[in-house]
């Protein structure tokens, strides 16, 4: 049919949704997450002088380490100066090596100040530290969900 002039039907509306946009956008909203997930775990606030877990009861030779508030340190309840608790760890640490050091620092005491007792031991040769903790306050155990 030589005269005859067919027409196009012109464009028909789409059928099928273009995932494209939607993927990127998944992947840009991934990357933040993944970029801003470490930040949000060092805001947290944590109270870690109580706890209630179990104390240990093996009967292993141990000395008792103190700093207050004040940032002063103290062993086995004696206040002593730093190069005098080197040289008594020293001491302790010839005697006996496998001596455990029982730390109990306030939880408002200087940071600073129990890693340099924490340093001091270690440098003595005492490398066994156990922390020593409270127990929670009472209402915290009490609450029930």
């Amino acid at each position: 049919m030589f005269g005859r002039l067919e027409r196009s039907q012109g464009t028909e509306p789409m059928s099928a949704i273009n995932v494209t946009p939607l993927v990127d956008v998944m992947l840009v909203l991934v990357v933040i997450f993944i970029l801003t997930a470490p930040l949000m775990a060092s805001s947290v606030k944590l109270d870690l002088p109580k706890t209630d877990a179990a104390s240990t009861t093996d009967a292993t030779p141990s000395v008792s380490l103190v700093v207050d508030r004040a940032g002063q340190a103290y062993l086995d309840n004696r206040a002593v100066p730093l190069a005098e608790l080197s040289q008594s760890l020293t001491r302790t640490a010839a005697r006996q090596p496998d001596t455990e050091v029982q730390l109990r620092a306030d939880e408002n005491a200087p940071y600073g100040k129990v890693i340099e007792v924490l340093g001091v031991a270690q440098k003595a040769g005492l490398t066994r530290i156990g922390f020593v903790t409270g127990a929670p306050a009472a209402s915290a155990n009490t609450a029930s969900p």
